[in-house]
């Protein structure tokens, strides 16, 4: 039985830099992920930024978790080895189902920029209440890695054999224009 090609369905996404410096002008990295994710045809309905700090990290995913209009979450920032960096130690106790290859993945995507010093980057991603979070590193490079290279394609349910939509709740995007 040959598997039906599913159409692309824009998702509803938030975006989270979590930096100690950055605000929204100097955000580069926040940025070209919510123009990245707009640009593919996704809604992007949330965006901030906190300070590196695990309970801040969580008081702000767990809002995006809980919501009824979230369906994706896009970090940047905070994977590194410096003492701030707890972006990793933050996020993956939210989450029901961690994404095990994606930092795997990513560092392999990234090796190819970076070299050898892809292995600082603690990327991870996991599933939490029907809603896919991709942590990547604060360069807008790792961004565009990340999103060019993996978060994309999973966040496009045409994308085959596989992808995460069909894992995500289904939100209220309003009325249906048909209906109208």
């Amino acid at each position: 039985m040959a598997k039906v090609s599913r159409p692309f369905e824009p998702l509803n996404i938030a975006v989270l830099t979590i930096s100690d410096t950055r605000d929204f002008t100097t955000d580069t990295s926040g940025e070209y992920l919510q123009q990245a994710a707009e640009e593919t045809g996704h809604k992007v309905v949330g965006r901030k930024i906190v300070k590196d700090d695990i309970y801040q990290i969580r008081a702000v995913l767990s809002e995006w978790i809980a919501s009824s209009d979230v369906q994706a979450v896009i970090c940047t920032g905070g994977t590194g080895f410096t003492g701030r960096d707890s972006t990793p130690e933050a996020v993956k106790p939210l989450f029901d189902k961690e994404v095990e290859g994606f930092g795997e993945l990513f560092r392999q995507i990234s090796y190819q920029d970076i070299g050898t010093s892809t292995i600082q980057s603690r990327a991870v991603a996991g599933l939490a209440n029907g809603v896919a979070i991709f942590c990547l590193p604060g360069s807008t490079g790792a961004c565009r890695t990340g999103w060019d290279g993996i978060i994309r394609s999973q966040l496009d349910a045409s994308h085959k054999p596989c992808n995460f939509v069909g894992q995500l709740k289904a939100v209220n995007i309003g009325p249906c224009p048909s209906r109208q």
